[in-house]
């Protein structure tokens, strides 16, 4: 019976040692198996990436002899399209120098030609004197336009000219000067700047006229490098003063037909369309175009100062052409002016309709 057990307990111990024994064994395998942890691994911060800004258009740099919009009112009109369409808004880099003298505005040129600029656009005082300042422009690779007024050089000297063609112009008043059955026609001729594309152009086609007999200037004067009203009507108030018998005041800008008025008015001579000098202007000023619409003057010639845009469309599309572009351009009458006409075509402030501007 001790035997036993004896035996017993021996086995109890030893199925205990065998398990005691799996057991570690298998924790040893769940150990081994087990994998030892990960070293945390930094991972490297995003770069910041810096957003690139888009680069700017590069502007076009655009130089611009003029004159003075004092000059007349058609110039004021000029100067403003000018600054308003060769704006940084519209992509230009563009600087503008006005002035009424010819070897001024030579030395602004050659001012925009060292500054490197890429079109140069310019309106002559007059139209001699340039052909040096244009090939330096073409040697230093600048494109040349001229704008509203010629210049008498060689075409190879600019690439374009968007001109309002003044002998033209000119034409238009003569022949409706010769159409109003008058005999004889004694005409008073007040020229603008003498030298200047305008004066040349809108003189010649009444001298010829002369030559041909076919009307006679009985007085010949200016308004100056300034195109001035005063001295227009000085021009008409000597002529009367020397008891010159006209009927036609030919005034070569409606200012200037202005100032002939005021000389008429203060002599008591009628004008207009039931009196006895036809009056005649050019630009197409709104408040000549009323004074013409109410009679208080007969015919206004227009002369298109808006040439900016144009010209921009040609820079930007690349397209220049080559050579002198004419404006279209026409003569109104008080048989013949409307409100659409004023509105559409008309420049500068308006006064408003049946008024007459003394």
């Amino acid at each position: 019976m001790k035997k036993t057990l004896l035996w017993m307990l021996v086995l109890v111990i030893s199925i205990s040692m065998v398990i005691g024994f799996a057991g570690c064994a298998g924790k040893e395998e769940e150990a081994a198996e087990e994998p030892e942890a990960e070293e945390a691994v930094e991972e490297p911060e995003a770069e910041e990436v810096e957003e690139e800004e888009p680069a700017e258009t590069e502007l076009i740099k655009v130089g611009i002899v003029n004159l003075p919009p004092e000059e007349s009112g058609y110039r004021q009109a000029n100067v403003e399209d000018m600054n308003n369409v060769f704006s940084r808004e519209n992509g230009y880099d563009a600087k503008q120098t006005n002035t009424m003298d010819n070897s001024e505005q030579i030395a602004a040129a050659k001012g925009y030609i060292r500054d490197g600029v890429d079109y140069l656009l310019i309106s002559a005082a007059n139209a001699s004197g340039w052909d040096d300042t244009l090939k330096a422009a073409k040697d230093a690779g600048i494109t040349v336009i001229l704008f509203d007024r010629a210049i008498d050089t060689d075409p190879s000297n600019y690439q374009a000219a968007l001109l309002s063609d003044m002998y033209y112009e000119g034409k238009l008043a003569v022949d409706w000067v010769l159409e109003q059955g008058l005999d004889p026609i004694n005409l008073v001729l007040v020229r603008g700047q003498l030298g200047s594309a305008a004066e040349i152009g809108r003189s010649a086609p009444v001298l010829e006229a002369e030559e041909a007999g076919k009307l006679k200037i009985v007085a010949d004067g200016t308004g100056g490098d300034s195109w001035s009203l005063e001295e227009a009507r000085k021009v008409v108030e000597a002529a009367i003063a020397a008891n010159k018998d006209f009927n036609v005041l030919y005034a070569q800008n409606d200012g200037m037909a202005q100032g002939g008025v005021q000389a008429l008015e203060a002599a008591g001579i009628s004008h207009g369309k039931d009196g006895k000098v036809k009056v005649l202007g050019f630009d197409f000023n709104r408040f000549a175009l009323r004074n013409v619409q109410a009679g208080y003057w007969n015919a206004d010639v227009q002369c298109n100062p808006r040439q900016a845009a144009q010209i921009s469309e040609w820079i930007k599309s690349g397209n220049i052409p080559s050579g002198i572009v004419y404006q279209e351009e026409m003569i109104v009458d008080t048989e013949t002016i409307t409100d659409e006409i004023i509105e559409k075509y008309g420049i500068n402030d308006d006064p408003g309709k049946g008024v007459i501007t003394r």
